[in-house]
């Protein structure tokens, strides 16, 4: 088959969530079918033309369109969003580049299915008429907003959230009805849309990671350490450190005063940066390309994210390491694991402390939690399962469409 992705950013390099699925599952895709990738980018990536290469690699074809984005002209969508009857999500992406190539590509091959890699790049359904489409849910945005909403105490940007929010849930009905298929990463996300859009088709295709890629090591950790990975310019990320900076990291200091916490991410803010000059034992060390020779020598990984939506794939990349993990729940959504068998949940800092405690204490409980850990990322979210799943959606749509032609034909 041919198939058209259609991206809301070049996933390159695959460091990070909707980096790491659009990636793997792009990757995944192309050893059955043709893919031709038009991605839209609000970055100016480094290394443009080796970047292309590599997708060259296994896409039978690659089109990027860099936006001129920087922040002033960010901060101006939003705005002018905020008094438009559409969301920003469905704004900022506007292009005429874009439209132009997607007709290109349109015109010149015989594309069987167009996958719409999120609601961002939906607005371009005009350009692919009557295609077969696929339409792919990171995480419900509606429902994440909404949630943004309610725990945000600044009043503006809690109006702000309160309208994106209901424009995004009008858009989801409006535009989800239009595609053969919703695909969304979790059963809990499955729920979640069906409420928005009771009638519509929905795949789950789960989150994944490289089980070869993050595997254990037999390199010994170091005791009574902790680890957390993630850019901090995702507002989920940034209020999981400050939360543990201000609130758990004091209480586990008093019981282990020798404890060592690695943060690992772009863009750090202020306070914790400030923190881990005056506390040697906080290491923050901005975007490093490979997280794994950290993990390897740390204890215990902690999650402390209380917003947002979606599967989180660092907590997948984390289990396929066999790494003890401490997550508060909202962190493990979706996941299709057990609290006590493959992680250790918290949402309080006192059960942080305590459930850190078990670990830093337990040595059998961290390699029971080690084990299952890497089964289950093994067993059910191994990207090369993952993306044979991704193609029988695809393949099951083409079926559809050929029984709907015949007996168009034979009427």
């Amino acid at each position: 088959m041919n198939i058209l992705w259609l991206s809301h950013t070049f996933p390159y390099p695959p460091k990070g969530g909707v980096y790491q699925r659009s990636y793997n599952l792009i990757k995944e895709t192309s050893q059955k079918h043709n893919v031709y990738l038009i991605a839209v980018s609000d970055r100016k990536i480094k290394n443009l033309s080796e970047a292309v290469e590599h997708f060259k690699g296994f896409c039978s074809e690659v089109s990027i369109i860099e936006l001129p984005f920087n922040n002033l002209s960010k901060y101006f969508i939003a705005l002018k969003s905020f008094f438009s009857l559409k969301p920003y999500t469905t704004q900022w992406i506007q292009n005429i580049e874009a439209r132009k190539t997607i007709r290109h590509f349109i015109h010149k091959l015989n594309i069987n299915v167009v996958h719409f890699d999120s609601i961002d790049v939906a607005p371009y359904i005009d350009e692919v008429k009557d295609l077969p489409k696929v339409l792919n849910h990171h995480n419900i945005e509606s429902q994440m907003m909404m949630r943004r909403f309610i725990k945000e105490k600044n009043l503006l940007k809690k109006i702000y959230f309160f309208v994106e929010a209901i424009k995004l849930k009008k858009q989801e009905k409006i535009l989800c009805a239009q595609f053969r298929s919703n695909v969304v990463v979790s059963n809990l996300d499955k729920d979640r849309l069906l409420k928005v859009c009771p009638s519509i088709k929905i795949d789950v295709i789960p989150n994944g990671v490289d089980i070869n890629y993050f595997a254990p090591t037999q390199q010994n950790y170091e005791p009574n350490t902790l680890i957390f990975a993630g850019g901090m310019t995702w507002y989920p990320n940034r209020d999981a450190m400050q939360y543990f900076c201000n609130k758990i990291w004091p209480l586990i200091k008093t019981y282990y005063p020798d404890v060592k916490m690695t943060i690992i991410g772009r863009n750090p803010p202020k306070n914790i940066l400030k923190l881990s000059r005056l506390d040697p034992n906080i290491i923050v060390t901005g975007f490093v390309d490979d997280i794994r020779p950290y993990a390897e020598r740390t204890h215990v990984y902690v999650c402390p994210i209380r917003d947002g939506g979606g599967t989180k794939v660092k907590i997948l990349d984390a289990l396929a390491m066999g790494k003890p993990i401490v997550a508060h729940p909202i962190a493990i959504e979706g996941i299709d694991g057990k609290a006590g068998e493959h992680f250790l949940l918290a949402k309080t800092p006192a059960e942080f402390l305590q459930q850190i405690s078990n670990l830093f204490d337990n040595h059998e409980l961290c390699k029971r939690l080690s084990h299952n850990g890497r089964e289950l990322a093994i067993e059910k979210y191994d990207f090369k399962k993952i993306g044979e799943k991704l193609s029988c959606v695809y393949e099951s749509i083409l079926s559809e469409v050929d029984i709907k032609q015949r007996s168009e034909v034979a009427q």
